[in-house]
């Protein structure tokens, strides 16, 4: 019995010895490295958490995005690679005893699995729609599946020249583009995006504007106290021309009647301008040379060399000036104390009529003149009351002028009784075209029409009121003034 219970505790103390030693330290041992990268370009991530399942070490890639985790019990574990903002890493890795073993997280960002919004469907214009007014309120649409807020970019192009309107950050699937030009043709794409993807590009959609009025004149209305520039169609429709924030005055058609020359003030300055039809193509011709007399408002210009140049005056000199804009250059100057009012190229560019006054606005002369300065003709010199004008016919035969018969003079330059009269150079002779005026008014500003066979004026009572009228008067052969018609109120500067 003894030899029994010795044997039994022989056994139970090997038993325990053989437990004792059936721990970690009986176990091996290795060393988990690597390394944590953004996906895509490779470049490190620092502090990004990387620990096993087992659990084990935990520890945080530097700024190399480099790791390391030691003494780690050999056997098989899940190595997880964590950060805000990222997609957690998860790699397998089997270790041995005594090995060192590499593990490359190559993370994404919470965003990478994001979709891209669905490519914006183009609704108005509809592709290739034509008559398109010159305002048009844009609508697209487009969808992301995320329900990620959504911005736009709309891009505006056309066939006639580089021009390109580019609108950013729309927040909205509509948006309303003005001012566009009568009669192009433009290609319009919509780009959407979530901010998190590349923007997605819709296709390319074309539309066309309607095409330009045929206009009957442009004229000069005031609106807040500047001159602003209008035209009106054969059916009497107005179009604004010019920004009422600015002061543009004195629009005269080309006689090709596609193009408006004009007169604005720039920092205290009179400039040359031209336009299209629509206002568009804005361009500034005079700078240096600014055009100037004894009242801004009231000097005149026009279209010279078949409408390649414009003459204009500058105190007592009057200069010629390429559409191209550049230097101007002198064509004619006048006598001292005189000052260049107006002035008016016949077609053949052989004659020039030009319009003179004394600082005062009074002792006004109306003078043909040759290209070269030489004078040809005086229509009219030598008279009391206020003389204006000027414009010379196609073939340089006729001169259009105004004299207040009344002769009237005062400081303020007010007319009593201004007319219109018709000079025709061969005969040597003045009709009056004001004779069936309304008493107590004014004929001003007079111009041939397009075909010479009317006269467009202004008709405006003579206490000074702003109640102007654009008018015209029939031109019989015989030189006499015919009907007589009001084109429409509260307009001034009239040309055709």
């Amino acid at each position: 019995m003894n030899l029994f219970r010795q044997f039994i505790f022989i056994v139970l103390i090997v038993s325990v010895i053989a437990c004792s030693e059936d721990t970690v330290d009986n176990y091996g041992t290795g060393v988990i490295t690597g390394k944590v990268v953004l996906e895509g370009d490779n470049s490190p991530l620092e502090n990004v958490k990387v620990s096993t399942s087992p659990s084990s070490t935990t520890v945080f890639s530097d700024e190399n995005g480099d790791f390391i985790l030691n003494e780690i019990v050999e056997g098989d574990y899940s190595v997880q690679a964590q950060k805000t903002g990222y997609i957690t890493g998860v790699e397998g890795a089997t270790l041995k005893a005594g090995q060192t073993i590499n593990v490359i997280f190559e993370l994404q960002t919470e965003t990478a699995n994001n979709k891209q919004p669905s490519a914006p469907e183009l609704l108005f214009p509809e592709d290739e729609a034509t008559n398109q007014e010159l305002e048009i309120q844009f609508a697209w649409n487009s969808v992301d599946k995320e329900g990620d807020e959504l911005t736009y970019k709309l891009e505006l192009k056309n066939s006639v020249n580089s021009d390109v309107i580019t609108i950013e950050d729309i927040k909205d699937t509509l948006y309303t583009i003005s001012e566009l030009n009568y009669g192009y043709k433009y290609f319009w794409q919509v780009s959407a995006s979530d901010s998190i993807n590349g923007p997605v590009l819709s296709k390319v959609q074309t539309f066309k504007t309607k095409p330009l009025p045929a206009y009957g004149y442009v004229f000069v209305r005031e609106i807040d106290g500047n001159n602003v520039i209008f035209s009106i169609d054969e059916e009497g429709n107005e179009n604004q021309l010019t920004s009422s924030a600015l002061n543009s005055f004195r629009p005269k058609l080309n006689a090709r009647g596609n193009k408006v020359a004009f007169y604005r003030t720039v920092s205290g300055m009179t400039q040359l301008f031209t336009m299209d039809l629509d206002g568009s193509n804005l361009k500034q011709l005079t700078k240096s040379i600014p055009a100037n007399s004894i009242n801004n408002e009231e000097i005149g210009f026009c279209w010279a060399d078949r409408d390649a140049a414009i003459i204009y005056p500058n105190f007592e000199n009057l200069f010629k000036i390429n559409i191209n804009g550049g230097d101007s250059q002198l064509i004619y100057t006048a006598q001292s104390g005189r000052y260049i009012m107006d002035a008016a190229q016949s077609l053949d560019r052989s004659k020039i009529a030009v319009l003179e006054t004394n600082i005062s606005g009074y002792e006004g002369s109306v003078y043909v003149v040759d290209a070269s300065g030489a004078l040809l003709t005086t229509v009219i010199s030598g008279v009391k009351g206020a003389v204006g004008g000027v414009d010379i016919s196609i073939d340089g035969n006729k001169v259009l002028y105004t004299h207040d018969i009344s002769e009237f003079e005062n400081e303020n330059q007010r007319m009593l009784n201004s007319k219109v009269f018709l000079y025709d150079i061969a005969l040597g002779t003045a009709t009056n075209i004001s004779d069936n005026k309304p008493n107590g008014t004014n004929d001003t500003d007079p111009s041939f029409s397009a075909n010479e066979a009317a006269i467009l004026l202004v008709n405006a009572p003579n206490n000074n009121t702003n109640a102007t009228t654009a008018t015209t008067v029939e031109i019989e052969e015989d030189n006499t003034p015919g009907g007589r018609e009001a084109l429409v109120e509260n307009s001034k500067m009239p040309s055709q």
